[in-house]
């Protein structure tokens, strides 16, 4: 499935912390964001944009990185 968004994206942002388990992210062209927040609220997933932005800024195609709101 991730190959498929590849196509057509640059970078993939997930709340799935296992991903990085299941994916191997070397053979996806694409970058991945995965969100640590404690719950899915919406809420709570706004308080990790200013985060998200700034990982954006500077993450690479194959990586992949972990962002949390401050505390």
């Amino acid at each position: 499935m991730l190959r498929a968004a590849a196509e057509g994206f640059d970078v993939f942002i997930t709340t799935d912390r296992g991903l990085e388990y299941e994916q191997n992210q070397d053979a996806l062209p694409l970058a991945i964001i995965v969100s640590l927040a404690k719950d899915n609220k919406l809420a709570t997933l706004e308080s990790l944009v200013p985060a998200i932005l700034q990982a954006l800024d500077t993450i690479a195609p194959k990586r992949l990185v972990k962002v949390q709101a401050p505390p």
